[in-house]
């Protein structure tokens, strides 16, 4: 097996081999240019060379042609003549038509395996990037995570975190004074947040069962790995969604790996398409993560390579942990883009035998300048680069082929039922309904009680016992004189309304109104 994956060549006008060492693969990478340049194919034959080292890739089909990575190319197609001739210009003696193993997912379900989180896992930060909230909204969404884990009120769907947040919206006096205002406004404004995620299909990303990251880290029996393709193309709808999801999954990723330190290939690579969608409005915090992620993680054995149509579009922190860099076309017109243009050349390591910002705005399609880390870890030596052709098929599958590589997977079936277990929405809902039982069982005592009352009444008024009123009166001073006090005769009163019927109404206003319907 090669130490590296193949990139591209040259011809006459162009430079050395370029191959992706898969010893410094884990330290990220970027693959830019312009929209129609190319850079679908070159994320394609990446993933057909990581795939063939035994390396698990995760990527996402923004335009619905990544499919074709299931099946092998074929010499009918049109752009046969140009592939063979394009392998031979760049000496690439072994090119041969071949498929990788494939995994779809998709959030929604429908062309691929259904691939969801729970809320808890998804957490306060990310939840509120989702939902654009205000950090005092933010604020109040961290308490409920808070009240969550000191009530033992697990959050793994969407009806469990609304459910859990009118409970904080009316207990909102208490928790004021433990975590600071708690106001109804606020939480009122992230219930419609919530109710505008699930109308754009975000409840489908919450549930169980969670996915396991094991069944993205898969290698099959040939030693290839897997490909997992999430469909985004629909996803795409909803680009903060999208990102978010990325972005989850990443930090997961992050967190439950070990450390392995510097291995001779990656344990997975991540490529995140359409980056600039994490980044845009994106909080300082939330940057700061990705930044600590990105720097991080590499430790794990996990690669990252960002793709987007300028360098420009991922922050200068994070750009300068890319090491690896297939760079294509960038379109000048305006003051912006040649600002952009001459940043993004000045990232490269030069080449005296040519201007790399003049190369950037003239490589054609299936051209790139690249870069690729060397021993040591040193950038190599910018680079002008022909693509290697990709020997799976390019565009999308038909949704036949698509069903049966589903059906064929080794976790069909195992993410396709929806599990609803006993979580926040449930375990409130009893609560409520203890609380009615229970208040509903006092007021019944409670007027069995002066029903025994009045009957005894009755009975001494109609005996010929003489009675009546001045030894009622002298009982009730008797037993005011010897028993409690007025402030405490009076919290009877009251306690004894609160019993009634409605004290009832009250317990029932309070918590069994929220689960009406449900």
């Amino acid at each position: 097996m090669s130490d590296g994956i193949f990139v591209g060549g040259g011809g006459p006008d162009y430079g050395d081999r370029q191959e992706l060492t898969l010893k410094y693969a884990n330290r990220h990478g970027l693959i830019a240019g312009a929209t129609g340049t190319g850079k679908t194919v070159t994320l394609q034959i990446l993933a057909e060379g990581f795939s063939a080292a035994g390396v698990p890739v995760f990527l996402s089909d923004v335009k619905g042609d990544l499919s074709g990575l299931a099946r092998a190319g074929s010499e009918a197609f049109k752009l046969h003549d140009a592939f063979t001739s394009r392998a031979q210009t760049i000496n690439f003696t072994d090119y041969a038509y071949g498929d990788v193993p494939v995994t779809f997912w998709d959030l929604f379900g429908q062309k691929g395996h259904p691939v969801r989180t729970t809320v808890a896992e998804m957490g306060p930060l990310l939840l509120a990037r989702l939902m654009e909230l205000s950090e005092a909204q933010e604020g109040i969404l961290n308490i409920a995570f808070r009240v969550s884990d000191e009530e033992g009120l697990p959050l793994l769907d969407l009806k469990d975190l609304q459910a859990l947040l009118v409970w904080v919206g009316e207990n909102r006096e208490t928790l004021s004074l433990r975590y600071g205002n708690v106001s109804t406004a606020s939480v009122g404004a992230i219930q419609r947040r919530l109710l505008v995620l699930e109308n754009q299909g975000g409840a489908k990303l919450f549930g169980e069962p969670a996915l396991e990251l094991s069944d993205i880290m898969q290698i099959n029996k040939n030693g290839r790995g897997r490909v997992n393709i999430l469909a985004a193309d629909q996803l795409m709808a909803s680009p903060r969604l999208y990102a978010t999801f990325l972005l989850w999954l990443l930090s997961e990723l992050f967190e439950e790996l070990p450390e392995v330190g510097d291995p001779d290939k990656p344990k997975l690579v991540f490529f995140f398409d359409e980056a600039h969608l994490l980044f845009d409005g994106a909080p300082k915090a939330l940057v700061d993560k990705v930044e600590q992620v990105a720097r991080l993680i590499r430790s794990k054995g996990v690669g990252v390579y960002f793709i987007t149509q300028n360098p420009d579009d991922i922050p200068e922190d994070i750009l300068g942990q890319l090491g690896n860099r297939v760079q294509h076309a960038l379109r000048a017109f305006t003051a912006r883009d040649k600002k952009a243009l001459r940043l993004a050349a000045e990232t490269y390591r030069a080449n005296p035998r040519f201007d790399t910002e003049t190369a950037i705005r003239e490589v054609g399609v299936g051209e790139a300048v690249t870069s690729m880390l060397q021993k040591k870890g040193i950038p190599g030596v910018v680079e002008r680069t022909l693509i290697r052709p990709p020997s799976s098929q390019l565009g999308p599958i038909t949704p036949a082929e698509r069903a049966e590589v589903i059906a064929a997977s080794p976790i069909a079936g195992k993410y396709e039922a929806l599990k609803d277990r006993e979580s926040a929405f449930e375990l409130l809902k009893a609560r409520a309904a203890k609380a009615a039982a229970a208040a509903e069982e006092a007021e019944e005592a409670e007027q069995e009680a002066d029903t025994i009352e009045r009957e005894f009444r009755a009975g001494r008024r109609y005996s010929g016992t003489r009675v009546g009123r001045s030894t009622s009166q002298t009982t009730r001073k008797t037993r005011t004189k010897k028993g409690k006090s007025i402030g405490e005769e009076l919290g009877a009163v009251v306690l004894k309304e609160l019993k009634g019927t409605t004290g009832r109404r009250i317990v029932r206003g309070i918590l069994g109104g929220l689960f009406k319907g449900r």
